[in-house]
């Protein structure tokens, strides 16, 4: 498992203001992104939803078609922003997720791009656990009423730094996801997620937390910034936990870019000191990352 990350990697998460009106979400996704690359990262993450409102009433007024690819600048110009935007800055840049609508199915699916320092899309995920909760008094929210779900995992190869995940937000509860990226290669886990006020307060440290400590890698989550005016309050707090699951690097509630560099040496120490790649009992128990799905 030793050189999963090949050489050190300077890793930004945007944590953007979002509106109503996506071309300013676009333009503000712009000048933020160019900052972070002016700052010298060489992957930058945009948050959940990124160019819209979060939210099953917005999905479908928001939703661009991506397929067949590349889609034209009037079927997704968010599409073509990220490609520009990826070449301008010479860095690999993932599009937290958009609404994605697919006129073949007559589905809409919450969807991440990851474009290349060429501006070449590299790979494409649809949140594959839909985000359907009920906590009494709290909140509910049902994604399912509109979008339906991916039926893949995304592990992608970044030359010449090694193997990421992609995920979006709900996914991270599910530990087999990181898991088998993880014992794939992946030296990284990007989840871009909207927790809110009450999920967020529970469990979004901790789900990234444990994800690292799991699989001994470097896990990243990015959030939109908080809005108390908007329909959906997402929880903030985008941070970045080393595969010792210390917490790197955490924003707050606002909008900010925090910063991490991630070293190839912290995920072997890690792995060193506490060996549980070597100790795992595949005599006992099935190794799940053996009939995993990388395809759609």
């Amino acid at each position: 498992m030793a050189g999963l990350l090949k050489k050190p990697l300077k890793l930004a998460l945007v944590q953007l203001a979002t509106g109503a009106d996506k071309t300013a979400n676009l333009a503000r996704a712009r000048s933020r992104v160019l900052e972070a690359s002016q700052a010298g990262a060489s992957l930058i993450v945009l948050p959940e939803c990124f160019n819209s409102p979060y939210g099953c009433q917005y999905f479908p007024s928001y939703a661009e078609t991506l397929l067949p690819s590349p889609p034209t600048k009037d079927q997704s110009p968010t599409f073509h922003a990220l490609s520009s935007l990826a070449l301008e800055t010479k860095t690999y840049l993932l599009g937290g997720s958009i609404p994605e609508y697919v006129s073949e199915t007559k589905k809409y699916h919450n969807t991440s791009l990851l474009f290349s320092p060429e501006g070449e899309l590299m790979a494409t995920h649809r949140k594959v656990h839909l985000f359907d909760i009920d906590i009494p008094g709290k909140i509910t929210f049902k994604e399912s009423e509109v979008l339906s779900p991916g039926n893949k995992i995304t592990l992608v190869d970044l030359p010449p730094y090694g193997k990421i995940a992609i995920a979006i937000c709900y996914d991270i509860r599910f530990p087999e996801l990181a898991m088998i990226a993880a014992r794939r290669g992946a030296f990284l886990l990007l989840y871009p997620g909207a927790f809110n006020l009450t999920t967020g307060a529970l469990h979004w440290s901790l789900q990234a937390r444990a994800r690292a400590m799991d699989n001994q890698v470097y896990v990243g989550l990015c959030s939109p910034a908080r809005d108390m005016e908007a329909s959906y309050n997402a929880w903030g707090h985008s941070m970045v936990v080393d595969p010792n699951a210390g917490v790197v690097v955490e924003a707050g509630e606002k909008e900010e870019i925090v910063y991490a560099d991630l070293e190839g040496k912290a995920i072997e120490e890690t792995r060193k000191g506490i060996p549980i790649y070597d100790q795992r009992r595949f005599d006992v128990y099935e190794d799940i990352s053996r009939k995993a799905r990388f395809e759609e």
